[in-house]
């Protein structure tokens, strides 16, 4: 792979052998807070590191780039992906974020991602999978546990649900059997997947109806029949998933609440046989 294809962070860290004492110490302040180097100018971050502006502008050469605002630019356009290296500032690092303010991000997240989410909204959802064929739940890395916990949860009044992959699978063996009549949930929370364009492809070309759930960062997905932001900002290195946790919690509960009786009778059904086979 050539300079020009390598990511920052990579040319940053094969360059660090090889750095003098003054530049390999800005190169591991770069390695532990990348962001530093997106948000500020060549004169802040040699303040921020405790090295000289000439020692900024070697090593930005050593790196393989003509100025600093190209390095800044490519730094930036890193940051988009969603690392969460990018999200750690040094001013922070040695102290603590207080409970008050992971809460108050929480709830601002919380009222950012409901703010343009209607009850219609999310009536014609949970009844696109009451009434589907099937329905599929999609979520890799970070993603995998909210797709496992909504279909868990959907479970409870829709029969045919399955969370995919389950460990060990691919794709191609789900992907071929999608049909019009069915409903796809995909997370797509930070970091996505490098291939993600290709699976929302194919599930578009199946014609079945798409709810994509993603973090504020993801551009709007035009072939979906919904598509939910949740808002995931944080005071510290970590995504806030709050927002989407809350998401998964109202489908099932207005799932559960559209389903009326033939819900509740599923529900009876299964506390029956868990009191019946001592599994509880």
């Amino acid at each position: 792979m050539s300079r020009k294809e390598q990511s920052f962070l990579t040319r940053v860290r094969q360059s660090l052998p090889g750095l003098h004492p003054a530049e390999r110490r800005l190169g591991e302040f770069v390695c532990d807070f990348p962001g530093e180097l997106a948000s500020y100018s060549g004169a802040e971050l040699a303040d921020l590191a405790h090295v000289s502006k000439a020692t900024v502008s070697r090593f930005i050469r050593r790196l393989g780039y003509g100025n600093y605002e190209e390095a800044r630019r490519h730094a930036r356009a890193e940051k988009q992906t969603g690392s969460r290296l990018f999200l750690s500032a040094s001013a922070d690092a040695a102290g603590q974020q207080s409970v008050s303010a992971h809460v108050a991000q929480g709830v601002s997240n919380l009222e950012a991602t409901f703010l343009p989410v209607t009850d219609a909204q999310i009536n014609a959802i949970t009844r696109a999978m009451l009434g589907a064929r099937k329905v599929w739940v999609i979520g890799f890395r970070s993603s995998h546990p909210f797709a496992s916990y909504l279909q868990w949860q959907m479970t409870q009044v829709i029969e045919n649900i399955v969370a995919i992959p389950a460990a060990g699978q691919t794709l191609g063996e789900h992907l071929v059997s999608l049909h019009k009549n069915d409903v796809v949930v995909v997370f797509g929370l930070r970091r996505r997947v490098a291939r993600m364009d290709l699976v929302l492809e194919q599930i578009q070309k199946s014609k079945a109806k798409l709810l994509y759930i993603t973090d504020e960062g993801a551009p709007f997905h035009k072939s979906a029949s919904w598509h939910v932001r949740c808002q995931t900002l944080a005071p510290g290195p970590l995504f806030n998933h709050v927002s989407v946790m809350a998401v998964c919690h109202l489908l099932a509960t207005r799932a559960i609440e559209i389903a009326a009786a033939t819900g509740r009778a599923r529900l009876r059904g299964i506390e029956s046989l868990n009191d019946s086979l001592e599994e509880l």
